[in-house]
């Protein structure tokens, strides 16, 4: 998938690659999800084809009423009975966002899933919430309501009535805006949430709690014994975060720096680990592109603009990506921050061109290169994994939740894992580290701390006698969670900020969460601080 055009892909524990919202879901409700979570066009016809192939349905003609439909009602609860938070047995509630906007021709099949399954489960085990946009026009700064009002006479011309409407706006809606909604849409007026622009997203469930939209859904599916959530920490946190005020720039050094969902996970850890270490994120986007000698030919201007935000910023970061473009810019902010001794964090792909940088200019091989942008390299550093598929690219990496094993106590990544066996993270590459020349690298001062089971995959790389110079192979952004933030983020944060050495050697300091290592913890232990209505009222996504 490209992150032009879909954001970035969120890979989950059991290899699945998954659209971005997945992620959403992991980070603020603390779960871990699998690929059944979710469902697609492609997966559903796929899956009915191959009944159709197999003879299920003894010849009968294959229509989208009754088979596409009946394979979606039965996907949702299938998977709604797979627990995910760690807890035993079903969930009590399932969650299921149907995307895309009413009326589209691609969500018909599932929107009319939906609506035979409000009969399948009955009226009191099926709550519909419907969002939409209430956009101020013009001038005078009217809340127009007509966009919403068209959206619920199409759904419910398709048989969907909602019960609650999720209404997003700039600013908090009118008392008559709501009177209007409601006597139009069909929808109690206090069944009608405001979402509004906040300060910081964590604001969102304090203010969905503050208007009582937990109620409403409880008392339509007849779960009114439920204790009102706790969200005392969540609080916390949303303020903290509205009072930072001491920066720490960060040098997103990227290549589709024009997109940010392209880098939400990674842009979402940073600022997990911003809040535990009291610091206010100032993320500047760097285009790996500017940096390079061509760009310093053919756009001067922004070469310069590039290199300066580099060499202003406190901490250099080089996220996961394929392509050979950008790849030079890439290496350059790697040497940047070796020579000048600013904090770096490479993410697969990051760590790989600090590999190939360390090769070229340590020890000394020009031409050492990826065997992904130069298959006649004289020096392979990096090259495809054997057993990867070359013709198919999708769901062909190396995927999912792998075990890295810990090489020394004595490294700044087990210090912050608070680990000294393995570390438990997610991967997504072809490529890898050559084995062959690792005693060579480590010869001249770089150290390979973590490797996998085997022990010929380099999976952490650290250098001797810099402050903070890490590359993992995995992408530790995936486990980041709020108030836990990712070991390898905190310690970017830590040492660009200077608190590294009072964090590590336990003396005082302002970090306050230190509990990162949490992402390797077992699924029942350090769940998110956003609790559920009850210890026995559990969710779902789908």
């Amino acid at each position: 998938m490209s992150p032009f055009e879909h954001g970035e892909v969120f890979v989950l524990d059991d290899g699945g690659e998954v659209d971005l919202d997945l992620g959403n879901y992991e980070r603020f409700l603390d779960v871990t999800l699998t690929r059944d979570n979710n469902i697609t066009t492609g997966k559903i016809y796929q899956a009915v084809i191959e009944k159709e192939r197999r003879g299920d349905f003894l010849g009968k003609t294959v229509q989208v009423v009754p088979h596409i439909t009946d394979a979606i009602q039965d996907w949702i609860e299938r998977v709604a009975r797979v627990p995910v938070d760690g807890h035993d047995g079903s969930a009590d509630v399932c969650v299921i966002e149907l995307g895309g906007t009413v009326g589209d021709i691609e969500s018909m099949p599932f929107i009319e899933a939906l609506r035979q399954f409000q009969f399948r489960v009955g009226n009191s085990n099926f709550c519909l919430v419907h969002v939409s946009l209430v956009p101020v026009l013009g001038v005078v700064g009217e809340q127009k309501t007509k966009p919403t009002q068209h959206s619920v006479r199409e759904l419910r011309a398709l048989g969907l009535t909602p019960d609650l409407l999720a209404c997003r706006s700039a600013q908090p809606l009118e008392q008559a805006t709501k009177e209007k909604l409601s006597q139009f849409c069909h929808v109690p007026a206090a069944h009608i949430l405001n979402i509004y622009d906040v300060s910081n997203i964590w604001h969102i469930p304090l203010l969905l709690r503050d208007q009582q939209g937990h109620l409403a859904i409880l008392r339509k599916l007849q779960l009114s014994s439920v204790p009102p959530p706790d969200l005392e920490k969540w609080a916390a946190r949303a303020e903290r975060c509205d009072n930072l005020s001491i920066p720490v720039k960060i040098a997103m050094v990227g290549k589709y720096t024009g997109l940010s969902d392209s880098y939400l996970s990674v842009l979402k850890a940073l600022q997990h680990a911003c809040i535990a270490c009291s610091r206010k994120l100032v993320l500047e986007w760097v285009a790996a592109t500017d940096l390079e000698d061509r760009a310093k030919e053919e756009t001067p201007e922004a070469y310069d603009s590039a290199w300066n935000t580099l060499k202003n910023s406190h901490g250099v970061l080089v996220p996961g990506g394929f392509g050979d473009r950008g790849v030079q810019g890439k290496i350059l902010a790697a040497t940047y921050a070796r020579t000048n001794r600013v904090p770096y964090l490479g993410i697969c792909l990051g760590m790989q061109l600090a590999v190939v940088e360390f090769a070229r200019n340590v020890l000394g091989l020009k031409d050492a290169n990826s065997t992904e942008f130069d298959s006649a390299t004289p020096h392979p550093c990096v090259v495809f994994m054997p057993e990867v598929s070359k013709t198919h690219m999708g769901g062909t990496m190396r995927l999912g939740a792998r075990k890295t094993l810990l090489q020394t106590a004595d490294c700044i990544t087990a210090k912050l894992y608070q680990k000294d066996s393995f570390l438990d993270e997610r991967h997504r590459h072809r490529y890898e580290v050559n084995p062959e020349l690792v005693e060579s690298l480590e010869a001249v001062g770089l150290r390979f701390v973590g490797k996998d089971e085997t022990g010929r995959r380099m999976e952490v790389l650290e250098l001797r006698g810099h402050p903070y110079y890490v590359g993992v192979q995995f992408h530790p952004e995936f486990k980041s969670r709020p108030g836990k933030p990712s070991a390898v983020f905190l310690g970017l944060i830590l040492a660009a900020s200077g608190q590294m050495d009072s964090y590590i050697n336990g003396a005082p300091t302002s970090v306050t969460a230190r509990n990162h290592s949490a992402t390797n913890s077992t699924p029942d232990s350090n769940h998110a601080e956003i609790s559920q209505a009850s210890e026995g009222l559990h969710s779902l996504a789908v």
